[in-house]
């Protein structure tokens, strides 16, 4: 069932609120995190919980309770909504305040968790592989707000996902304002050519992500050579094989960018033994 705790209290969809003056409805001013639990368990807490706290830090806002307190809440949230593949949202807001901007009206942070279902494709769509194309909506200049927070205000992505969603595509691809590539929508971005695996690094404009982070540990581990470092579209295209990785996707393989067959049209080698890897790991 779905699990929602609000500063301190437990709540189901019904009696879950926040004030309509909560900054973070308001503005977007707040920051989140996505993580995963396979068979109860939550797939690298404490990176997740790291990168929440690290976000919110980097916005001027403290998150209202120790870390491994919310880590035991998480837990607790886990348990009670007794499934053994959720999804958990963690949010942090600047809290309740008045209809200026200014943060300092806000007297306490709202902290809440939600742990529920996700899933963005059929198994079948795995499978096939996506079909993806290049959003024109590029992604904000990495020293406007770093690609590091990762905030409530998804408006950029959500308007690629619009674009792929109008060309009767699966995902995005969003590129920096110089036109490289940098991720999907919600995701990493890897290509894997002549048995080489490639991703764009964190300095380009990307969310540091922890399924990445996993992904480059297994395809090294497996002998594979992982570097990272810039791409542009001409290396999409022409990739043997490409896939996303997301704490929500896990690892999706690309069959299509852009009308351009990629590599046979189907999920390649690589892929398929790195998202078998990755399922050994995230449940034991």
């Amino acid at each position: 069932m779905t699990v929602i705790w609000i500063d301190g209290a437990w709540h189901d969809e019904t009696t879950a609120t926040i004030s309509v003056f909560d900054h973070g409805l308001l503005y977007g001013d707040g920051v989140f995190e996505g993580m995963r639990a396979y068979g109860g368990r939550v797939f690298r807490m404490d990176q997740h919980l790291d990168r929440f706290y690290d976000s919110a830090r980097a916005i001027w806002l403290d998150i209202p309770m120790p870390k491994a307190e919310l880590a035991a809440v998480t837990l607790e949230a886990v348990k009670r909504a007794g499934l053994d593949d959720a999804y958990l949202r963690h949010i942090v807001t600047r809290g309740r305040g008045d209809l200026g901007l200014d943060p300092r009206k806000c007297a306490r942070p709202t902290l809440l968790l939600i742990v529920d279902k996700i899933r963005l494709w059929p198994e079948e769509t795995y499978q096939k592989g996506l079909r993806v194309v290049t959003a024109g909506t590029p992604m904000p200049h990495r020293e406007a707000l770093s690609p590091r927070v990762k905030s409530l205000n998804y408006l950029s992505h959500i308007l690629a996902k619009v674009e792929a969603i109008q060309a009767s595509a699966d995902e995005a691809i969003m590129l920096d304002p110089a036109g490289y590539v940098t991720e999907g929508s919600g995701q990493n971005l890897f290509i894997v050519k002549h048995g080489i695996v490639r991703t764009p690094p964190a300095w380009a404009g990307i969310l540091k992500g922890v399924t990445r982070d996993a992904v480059i540990e297994l395809a090294r581990g497996a002998g594979l050579t992982v570097l990272e470092e810039p791409l542009n579209r001409y290396d999409i295209y022409t990739a043997d094989e490409a896939f996303f990785t997301g704490t929500a996707s896990e690892i999706a393989p690309i069959r299509e960018v852009d009308g351009r067959m990629v590599g046979a049209g189907r999920m390649g080698a690589v892929t398929g033994d790195l998202r078998q890897r990755f399922r050994q790991l995230v449940r034991g």
